[in-house]
């Protein structure tokens, strides 16, 4: 329905003329930010019934806005528009041109089992619907060229882990073990970087998961609190996650003609802030800001009025989800390789990806 609506809105709108709608851009080679994901990329105002669900899933990621989440803080870094929520799309021109976020709140690789958390192949079939309308607007090879020279944003995996670790919806950890669970997480992801690639999308952004090891809910749930202040165990199984995709984008680069793919290891990133959290500014990087109980998860975040005084001393928001300090930290070394690690975006960084030119469509 939702595909059907905007095509009906876009065939009502036609006759408008095709380059002349794409904004200019002078010094980036990124016409627009288009991003897919889970709740590091939306705080739920792109997922059907979230109000109703956040409550038991004691999730409530961004506080209430979005500007603090890794994609926003990383538009405003490029000069774009931040991409509005595909749910809150009218079907105009004007809006799918500045970008779309199809991320969802809890929204996972694998399909999920209930119908109220959007899945990765969810969210490929509204970029489908997108790529189609931009065509029917701007003309087959404007659009093409417009979706080369936009960048994709990437982010999933986290909630798969979630649910395998505390939840165990679907029952894959009798099925399979670490080293096959994350095989199967990166074929879904590599495969849906070449759905991509057959959209004429050749720049795109995955990141990694972050050290979930570390995050309250897990800490709280496992009861295991080594040296390292972290579940070193599930540490190790994000991480096999992790490599795998960095060398499964290695081998797409080198495969996929024109394509430009970077990986960028947040989990490094935010595992150096857990280690030297004063160096970084941070009092607290074992409990949540907004939560209570041990490790402020033992009830999760059902309301911001529940939230630490002090929002910039934690590392932790909630359950598994970092602060906007942590966010604002991870942006700009994704953007310029500085602050917490040079490569923690390879084979460049983001801003080298924005500023990279893609050969035209033949």
């Amino acid at each position: 329905m939702e595909g059907f609506a905007l095509f009906m809105v876009a065939l009502v709108s036609m006759g408008i003329t095709n380059l002349a709608m794409v904004p200019e851009k002078a010094s980036r080679n990124v016409s627009a930010m288009y991003v897919l994901g889970d709740s590091s990329v939306d705080c739920g105002s792109n997922t059907l019934f979230y109000p109703i669900i956040h409550l038991n899933l004691s999730l409530l990621p961004c506080n209430g806005s979005n500007s603090i989440l890794l994609p926003y803080l990383l538009a405003k870094k490029m000069g774009l528009p931040y991409a509005e929520p595909f749910y809150a799309q009218n079907g105009t021109i004007d809006g799918l041109l500045n970008g779309v976020n199809y991320g969802a709140a809890h929204a996972t690789i694998l399909s999920p089992t209930s119908l109220s958390h959007q899945s990765l192949n969810h969210q490929l079939r509204q970029v489908f619907e997108t790529v189609q309308l931009l065509e029917l607007q701007l003309g087959h090879e404007s659009s093409r060229h417009f979706i080369r020279s936009s960048l994709f944003y990437l982010a999933f995996g986290k909630d798969d882990y979630i649910d395998l670790f505390l939840r165990n919806f679907s029952g894959v950890m009798a099925e399979y073990n670490g080293p096959q669970f994350a095989e199967i997480l990166v074929n879904q992801m590599v495969h849906a970087v070449m759905n991509l690639y057959d959209m004429n999308v050749r720049k795109v952004v995955l990141m990694g998961i972050l050290p979930l090891g570390c995050a309250p809910s897990l800490l709280f749930q496992w009861h295991i609190d080594d040296a390292t202040g972290c579940v070193e165990m599930i540490n190790e199984v994000v991480l096999r996650y992790n490599v795998l995709l960095e060398k499964s984008i290695v081998r797409l680069n080198e495969e996929l003609p024109d394509a430009h793919l970077v990986f960028c290891d947040l989990f490094q990133g935010v595992k150096k802030i857990i280690t030297y959290p004063h160096f970084f500014g941070f009092e607290d990087a074992k409990n949540a800001c907004c939560g209570l109980g041990l490790y402020g998860a033992e009830i999760g975040c059902v309301t911001s009025d529940i939230a630490c005084n002090t929002v910039s001393a934690n590392v932790w928001w909630d359950l598994y989800n970092p602060t906007p300090k942590v966010n604002s930290l991870l942006a700009e070394s994704t953007w310029s390789g500085q602050q917490l690690l040079s490569n923690i975006c390879r084979p460049t960084t983001i801003r080298g990806l924005v500023y990279s030119s893609v050969s035209p469509p033949t």
